[in-house]
């Protein structure tokens, strides 16, 4: 998986633009003698932001007693705070602490009187930046003040930021570590996931994680594992990897399509956010990443995670974050293929398709019968099919087959009331299911009946289905997916016989075993000559003699060889 973040960054707060100062002052001269001095002092916005070429004096809003002012703090907090302690509403050092409360990170500088000066010295001790006794203030101390108190609380936020930084990344090693441990220690992709959610969310690492799947057919990602403070909102979004959707422009679907981690470093800012805003904050998740769950070409999911901070994830904690999603990757694949080797399951897809063989979609509601195509031998350049009709003449069938584009040679090959199976050469459709065979799959059946032609693909468990669907609709586009089930194997497999038809025999060892079968080349009377066989296979007959005895040998040796 590609390592590339899209949204992180470091925190930036540095004072931008023109300065804001809050003043909470009920003395009228003193407030006038405050504002005066700072009403020409550019050289402070200077200072503060050297980077700025603004030549604008700071904003200075007075108010005059704490109530007022702490609207003003919550209204629109300013870049540092000037604090008389002894207000009509308030006294002492209750005031700073009331004021402390409201100010977040801005820094406040308090005022006190000539005898007052030890006050302003415990006023330092319990948060202020600094303190000014109001009869000693001109205009340079003022401003250095006021630049210092901003300088070093920027300082002491960089400095906590950082400790809170290391802490988080200490914390997600311990995760990372843990989540590896249940790696080891799961057999299940469910459990697996859920341990993943249970473990990013303990100790209140962050607020909210889940997992989840793309739905093969709708693009839908389905929520598959949970934890944290989730409080309905699974329930609440819809969350698509579709780019035409806005829903699947966000940070899951972007990263689904991308395989990028993808952040939002702000929820109620991000642009990409828009869909699932409200529901967001609501449940106050404030940032959020996005993990894709990717191994190889096998797009397994994506991982979400929210904390309630904004700006939390930073590029080294995401970094490790897309390393879990590697281990949870190689570990899904892992269990998977586990689960193939001693799982009899196999998962099927079914699809409809509009513009093959139309003619024989509208015999089937004309004749109301029904055509199943039961086995498909590839050739050097055909395909063979071998299969049956029910409730339709013979006569109308090939007739029909004559009039249809993409078939070719077509015989009966046995008959009953009623019923008939037939072999037909379909040139048309090699290219569709040499696809499907190219990515690890096999047209397990095919049937025309109702006025639609339905196929079914088999994958082993494990295989990436929303990739086999993509393929066929770039292929065709009137293929449409219907419906995807996991099934257990024929009995057939479960035998030694089909693992020597699947590894011992060549693909042509294999096809010429299989075509002898179907066209009935082992019945008596014989329905098919080897003459007839090599020709359908377009090889000679010698050759498709020496492939039939060097198969039937190995299938014999597998069956009676012990």
């Amino acid at each position: 998986m590609n390592d590339t973040v899209s949204g992180a960054g470091d925190d930036v707060d540095e004072v931008g633009g023109t300065l804001e100062l809050l003043l909470i002052e009920d003395n009228p001269g003193d407030a006038r003698l405050i504002q005066e001095m700072l009403r020409d002092a550019t050289e402070l916005t200077q200072r503060v932001n050297p980077d700025e070429s603004t030549n604008e004096a700071p904003t200075v809003i007075h108010e005059d007693r704490l109530e007022a002012g702490l609207e003003t703090l919550s209204s629109s907090p300013p870049d540092l705070v000037l604090l008389d302690l002894n207000l009509p509403d308030s006294r002492g050092l209750d005031t700073l602490e009331t004021v402390s409360d409201v100010a977040d990170e801005a820094p406040i500088v308090v005022f006190t009187g000539v005898s007052d000066q030890e006050v302003g010295v415990q006023a330092i001790q319990s948060g202020a930046q600094d303190f000014l006794v109001k009869d000693e203030v001109t205009d340079e101390l003022l401003i250095r003040t006021i630049h210092h108190a901003i300088e070093r609380a920027h300082q002491e936020r960089q400095r906590r930021r950082q400790r809170e930084q290391l802490e988080a990344l200490n914390r997600l090693n311990r995760i990372g570590h843990d989540i590896t441990h249940a790696v080891i220690t799961t057999e299940t992709r469910a459990e697996l996931e859920q341990q993943v959610c249970d473990r990013l969310v303990e100790s209140d690492g962050y607020r909210f994680a889940w997992l989840g799947s793309v739905n093969p057919g709708s693009d839908r990602i389905e929520p598959t594992a949970a934890a944290g403070a989730e409080d309905g909102y699974l329930e609440e979004i819809e969350v698509t990897a579709d780019p035409d959707d806005e829903r699947g422009q966000g940070p899951s679907g972007t990263a689904i399509r991308t395989g990028e981690v993808q952040i939002a470093q702000d929820t109620r800012t991000d642009e990409t956010f828009g869909p699932w805003r409200d529901a967001a904050s609501d449940r106050g998740y404030r940032s959020s990443v996005s993990i894709p769950i990717v191994h190889e070409d096998l797009v397994y999911g994506v991982l979400n995670v929210y904390s309630e901070s904004t700006r939390s994830f930073t590029d080294a904690e995401t970094t490790i974050l897309s390393r879990i999603g590697d281990v949870i990757a190689h570990a899904i694949t892992a269990i998977e293929r586990k689960d193939a080797l001693v799982s009899d399951a196999v998962i099927e897809l079914e699809f409809r398709i509009e513009e093959m063989a139309p003619e024989l979609i509208a015999l089937s509601t004309a004749e109301s019968c029904t055509i199943r195509f039961d086995r498909m031998i590839h050739g050097d350049e055909t395909l063979l099919v071998y299969g049956s009709a029910t409730d339709l003449d013979q006569e109308t069938f090939l007739e029909t087959i004559e009039e249809t584009d993409g078939l070719g040679e077509t015989r009966v090959l046995s008959a009953r009331k009623d019923y008939f199976e037939f072999e037909l050469v379909a040139p048309a459709a090699v290219s569709l299911f040499e696809t499907i065979a190219t990515h690890g799959g096999r047209v397990a059946s095919a049937t025309i009946a109702d006025g639609e032609f339905r196929f079914v693909v088999e994958l082993p468990r494990g295989r990436d289905t929303r990739q086999m669907i993509e393929l066929l609709k770039e292929q065709r586009s009137d293929v449409t997916y219907l419906a995807q089930r996991t099934t257990e194997r024929s009995d057939r497999s479960e035998s030694g016989s089909e693992s020597v038809l699947e590894s011992d025999l060549t693909e042509k060892q294999r096809a010429a075993l299989e075509t002898a079968y179907f066209a009935g080349y082992f019945d008596w009377p014989r329905e098919s000559t080897g003459e007839e066989i090599a020709d359908r296979l377009g090889i000679s007959p010698a050759t498709f003699n020496q492939h039939l005895r060097t198969s039937e040998r190995k299938f014999f040796d597998s069956v009676l060889g012990e």
